[in-house]
C-alpha cells in the first residue's frame, strides 16, 4: 500500500508526496508537528498540515531570505531572527564570521527539539556562540526592541495561526524602531500566483511599505510551496537592493551555494508582469 502526504493549495488544487515512513508526530501547545520521511524530497517538517521546508529543497528558501541582504549591507554585525525554529536561517548566517551576534525569536520550543533531532542538515549550527535562542512570541519581543539590529530576518510560517501577528502594521513598525539607522529587513511574502494568497502578499507588502523607506519584492522558485513561485520582501532604511548591491565583496567570501548567485540577485528583483500588477498600486517607483 503507498502512502502520501497531501497539501491543499486552494479549494481546487492538492500537491502531493508519496511517504515512506512517518517519524514524528505530535501536538505542542500552539500546533501539530509532524516528520516524514519521503523518496523524492527527503524528510520534511509539516505543521497544522502544512509543509514547512523539505531537504531536498530547503538550500533554495534559506539561500535566498539570508544572502540577498547580506550582499547589500556592508557590514552586519547583530541579526534578530524571528521564527526559523528549523535553524536553516541560522545555518547559513553563521557562514559569515564578522556576525558577532544572532539573537533568534522562536514561540515554538518543540518545534526546534524535533528539528534537532530528525533535521539536522538544517538544525547543526543552533549551538553555534553566537546564537541566543528566545522562546517568545516575536510581535512581542520586537516591541522591546529599539536600535539594536543591523539584520532582521523574518522566516514566519503563513499569515494565520501562530503567525499571524508577524504581518501586521504594529510588527512591521517595531521592526523599523529595531533596526540600526541603516537596518534591512527580509521577510517570507508568499506566493503572488493563488488568489488568496496573492491577497495576503499584497496586503502584507502594503504594511511595509508603509514603513520602510525602501521596499521592494523579489523571486524565488520553490518546488513544494503553492505554485512554486515564491516571493520574499526586502525592506530597508536606507540601502537600495540593486544600487547597493556589492557583488565583488560577496563574491570574495567564497561561499558556495546551491542557489544563490550575485547574478541571480539582480534577476530575482525583475518580477514578471502579473506580480508588477498585483503590487502597482502599493509599491513605490525604483
Amino acid at each position: 500500500m503507498e502512502f502520501w502526504f497531501s497539501e491543499r493549495h486552494t479549494p481546487n488544487v492538492k500537491f502531493s508526496i508519496r511517504v515512506d515512513r512517518q517519524l514524528f508526530s505530535g501536538q505542542s501547545e500552539l500546533q501539530r508537528i509532524d516528520v516524514f520521511d519521503s523518496p523524492e524530497f527527503g524528510r520534511f517538517l509539516v505543521l497544522d498540515g502544512y509543509m514547512m521546508l523539505t531537504e531536498k529543497d530547503e538550500f533554495i528558501y534559506h539561500e535566498m531570505i539570508t544572502h540577498v541582504p547580506l550582499a547589500v549591507h556592508p557590514h552586519v554585525k547583530d541579526v534578530l531572527v524571528i521564527g526559523a525554529g528549523d535553524g536553516g536561517v541560522i545555518r547559513e548566517l553563521t557562514r559569515y564570521p564578522d556576525i558577532e551576534r544572532i539573537d533568534m525569536v522562536e514561540i515554538d520550543p518543540m518545534v526546534v527539539e524535533v528539528c534537532r533531532k530528525y533535521l539536522p542538515q538544517t538544525a547543526y549550527k543552533l549551538d553555534d556562540p553566537r546564537v541566543s535562542i528566545y522562546y517568545a512570541d516575536g510581535l512581542k519581543f520586537v516591541r522591546s526592541c529599539n536600535d539594536q539590529y543591523d539584520l532582521i530576518i523574518v522566516d514566519s510560517t503563513d499569515p494565520f495561526g501562530p503567525g499571524e501577528g508577524l504581518f501586521t502594521r504594529e510588527f512591521y513598525g517595531n521592526c523599523y524602531k529595531a533596526l540600526h539607522d541603516d537596518g534591512i529587513m527580509v521577510n517570507q511574502h508568499e506566493s503572488p500566483f493563488y488568489n488568496e494568497d496573492a491577497i495576503a502578499c499584497q496586503r502584507a507588502h502594503k504594511r511595509i511599505v508603509e514603513s520602510f523607506p525602501i521596499s521592494r519584492v523579489y523571486q524565488a522558485h520553490i518546488p513544494t510551496y503553492p505554485s512554486g513561485h515564491w516571493l520574499f520582501g526586502f525592506a530597508s532604511k536606507k540601502y537600495h537592493p540593486l544600487k547597493d548591491l556589492d557583488d565583488k565583496r560577496w563574491n570574495a567570501r567564497g561561499l558556495s551555494c546551491g542557489y544563490y548567485t550575485t547574478m541571480l540577485h539582480k534577476g530575482a528583483f525583475y518580477v514578471p508582469a502579473y506580480v508588477e500588477e498585483l503590487l502597482k498600486d502599493v509599491e513605490h517607483e525604483y
